[in-house]
């Protein structure tokens, strides 16, 4: 399994804005040139974030584009998702009859348990603490 490249763009821009500090806006321009975002790429981004209602976005002379929540209530796992959609190691791990070796499977408890460390680590990362650590 591998987040996309999409995903790390993501990640990169949230953290750029979680910096700037509430009430403050980006350019996307801005974001693209810092962070080495492809800027066609980070409109779709954008677009895909500000859905999952991550991000506002304006228009105009003094628009932008900046966080919709607080750093501490926006998690890593919320923007991999908003993006790549929900994790999953393994089909069998979200659809539990997608394995034909069934309950007798010696590897299908590892990749479940992989899936909710994952997941809560992910979950339990946020960009507060990512700003910290950049």
């Amino acid at each position: 399994m591998q987040i996309t490249r999409q995903a790390d763009y993501a990640v990169r821009a949230m953290i750029y804005l979680a910096k700037l500090g509430p009430d403050q806006r980006a350019a996307t321009s801005q974001i693209a040139q810092e962070k080495q975002i492809p800027p066609s790429f980070l409109a779709k981004i954008v677009s895909q974030l500000s859905v999952a209602g991550l991000l506002q976005t304006s228009r105009g002379a003094h628009g932008g584009v900046s966080l919709a929540k607080d750093p501490e209530s926006i998690s890593l796992l919320d923007v991999v998702e908003a993006i790549d959609g929900p994790l999953l190691l393994n089909d069998c791990v979200g659809d539990h009859n997608s394995c034909s070796f069934g309950s007798e499977c010696p590897i299908k408890p590892i990749w479940c348990e992989a899936q909710t460390d994952l997941v809560k680590r992910l979950r339990g990362t946020n960009f507060a603490q990512l700003i910290h650590t950049d």
